[in-house]
């Protein structure tokens, strides 16, 4: 296992998608468990999803800030995209870690959207890798995907494995920035870390992704389709199991080193963060339904038979995500534990309380 070489204890951290699934979980993980910790949460805050979501996880950040009065968080509504506002940040902050979460996220709208994943994913992450190297950081962490992998037919997935398939442009937006990263690596000796995640669901997650999409189409009394006639599988990845990791990797920074030629060897690694347990779609749509019907968000004579298609594979989609995380449990000893029942339970809870407590 590796030992932390990065003390977040009193350091300022810059956490971009700070209003994200996974951003604005990670801001209360590290409230919650650093002390003294500072925080600058950036965000557009954009609709590409439900606004009230992320007001939602804002709300919570704030309401958690004010009971940690040895911490700091400061929002600032703004794009990645925006050289002179990240150039600000960065002059008035000593982040000493950089997570960069802020991505147009989306493997089927990046079909029909292209122009705001140049913008976010490629413009976006240049920026923050620019002003790291002009304001030199211990680590920079940022979010891949397990979109990567693409087209490969070898599961599980494996670091180590050829990416260069993408089936999709956010698919290739995401490989590029593993690209950048390790260029700016290698030239500038920034230690960086890229994180592939592995379909992340959750309370409060993102409306877009299928468990959430399929729970507002059935309360709407709408048909779900399944795509590959339910023959895809995926590996659901719970979001506190994905902030662990993410966790255990800002503490964690590749070394640097010069090699035989006397140039810098790149302080660059990639993980895998998946639960390593695939599961079938029809099989999930099942846990999904049990569990909607336990927290009462749907009637426990619903017909599902009645509002579910089997349909073909959509493009920009692949059949199988399997995460291999032997380097995870290997350099941290951990790895994503939780079941899917357990993870969709918390995630129905949660739907039952936001959406239709209130009524």
């Amino acid at each position: 296992m590796l030992t932390p070489n990065v003390d977040l204890q009193n350091k300022t951290i810059l956490v971009t998608g700070a209003a994200g699934f996974v951003g604005a979980n990670l801001v209360m993980e590290l409230l919650r468990t650093v002390s003294p910790v500072h925080i600058v949460g950036l965000d557009n805050v954009n609709d590409y999803y439900d606004p009230s979501i992320k007001e939602y996880r804002l709300a919570k950040i704030e309401a958690l800030a004010k009971e940690c009065p040895a911490s700091t968080w400061t929002f600032v509504k703004g794009n990645i995209a925006d050289r002179f506002l990240i150039d600000a940040l960065f002059s008035e902050h000593s982040f000493a870690v950089v997570v960069n979460l802020a991505a147009q996220a989306g493997v089927r709208y990046s079909i029909t959207n292209p122009d705001v994943y140049i913008e976010s994913n490629l413009i976006g992450f240049y920026n923050i890798l620019e002003t790291c190297r002009a304001h030199p950081v211990e680590h920079l962490v940022y979010a891949s995907s397990s979109s990567v992998y693409g087209s490969n037919k070898k599961v599980p997935y494996s670091t180590d494995d050829k990416v260069d398939n993408p089936v999709s442009l956010y698919a290739a937006t995401k490989k590029s920035n593993e690209l950048m990263a390790h260029a700016y690596s290698k030239l500038y000796n920034i230690p960086s870390t890229g994180l592939r995640f592995f379909t992340v669901y959750g309370p409060a997650g993102r409306p877009d992704m299928a468990y959430f999409g399929f729970t507002n189409k059935l309360l709407k009394g709408e048909t779900i389709q399944i795509f590959n006639f339910g023959n895809c599988k995926r590996d659901f990845t719970y979001v506190d199991d994905i902030v662990t990791g993410v966790k255990h990797v800002m503490q964690n920074a590749p070394e640097k080193a010069v090699g035989e030629d006397g140039l810098p060897v790149p302080p660059y690694r990639v993980y895998n963060i998946g639960n390593n347990s695939p599961e079938n779609l029809l099989d999930f749509v099942t846990i999904l339904q049990e569990e909607l019907i336990r927290a009462k968000v749907l009637p426990s004579d619903y017909d599902f038979e009645a509002h579910k298609q089997l349909v073909p594979m959509q493009a920009g989609d692949v059949p199988i995500t399997y995460a291999d995380t032997t380097a995870l449990e290997r350099d941290f000893g951990f790895k994503p534990s939780t079941s899917l029942r357990e993870g969709l339970r918390r995630f129905a809870e949660w739907y039952h309380e936001f959406y239709q407590s209130k009524k």
